[in-house]
């Protein structure tokens, strides 16, 4: 089977897309050593400093697109990801990008730094006789999986109206990291051609999930059919003018699975 997948986000009401602070990153399988497409989402933390960088560099560290590459991708377990948190941590503290940074700037790095949630997600033995998803998550950035108008599996298992505004996350202090890496969860599930698995920052997964509680075909019908940042954008602001979402910065990854690869190819200008 294929996967395919497609990024949307929507900074804060009132910021530019420079001031996004989520992070995502995909990247596709690999033969040579049986690793299958990974996927990853991260939501800074807006009180953090250098939020932005800390969330990238763990979704793109997670599928093997940071400063280690394809050789320090972490397995999907407690141990391989605290040495790969490790080294991450090492890397942020060590950015090139902090050697002209202020004495106020360091100060900042060193005691106040950032945390992000997290969730990453690999999809295992497309090819095979057992194609299944294997993910690992802290916080409350969310993984959706819909089958045809139905969600059977959601990760971490946050109910509606569940979201809190302190949730647990990657934070960039050493300290502070052994205590987190108990808190990191674990799941997995069968795929099937057709479903559709979606990556969710908080705002937007908690509208999912009350959405989900009304009408659920009208719901996954219209994020299945989003084929366009703008429609994308439309929807966040329509539910924002609604009160019905939080004004916060808004990504979701869409990928799609089929044994046939896709029909069309868009390139949003």
């Amino acid at each position: 089977m294929h996967a395919w997948q497609v990024v949307f986000s929507v900074p804060k009401h009132g910021n530019s897309e420079a001031e996004w602070e989520d992070g995502a990153a995909a990247a596709p399988g690999d033969p040579a050593t049986g690793r299958g497409p990974r996927f990853a989402v991260a939501d800074g933390a807006t009180q953090g400093f250098g939020s932005t960088r800390w969330a990238m560099r763990l979704v793109e560290g997670f599928v093997g697109e940071g400063a280690g590459g394809l050789d320090e991708i972490p397995d999907l377990a407690a141990e391989p990801l605290h040495r790969w948190l490790r080294r991450t941590q090492d890397r942020w503290r060590h950015d090139p990008l902090l050697a002209q940074a202020t004495d106020m700037q360091v100060y900042k790095l060193e005691t106040v730094g950032s945390f992000a949630t997290f969730l990453g997600c690999e999809f295992v033995d497309l090819d095979g006789p057992h194609p299944h998803w294997s993910a690992v998550a802290i916080g409350d950035t969310v993984l959706f999986q819909v089958r045809g108008d139905e969600l059977v599996a959601t990760f971490p298992p946050i109910p509606a109206h569940g979201f809190g505004v302190n949730p647990h996350g990657l934070p960039t202090g050493p300290k502070a990291l052994e205590a987190v890496v108990d808190r990191l969860l674990f799941d997995e599930g069968v795929l099937l051609d057709g479903d559709v698995i979606y990556l969710a920052t908080d705002a937007f997964a908690d509208w999912v999930l009350r959405e989900e509680e009304g009408d659920r075909r009208e719901l996954w019908t219209t994020l299945a059919g989003l084929d366009h940042p703008e429609r994308f954008r439309a929807l966040v602001d329509d539910r924002r003018r609604a009160n019905d979402m939080v004004n916060d910065d808004v990504t979701l990854m869409r990928v799609s699975i089929s044994a046939a690869g896709p029909e069309n190819l868009v390139v949003c200008l």
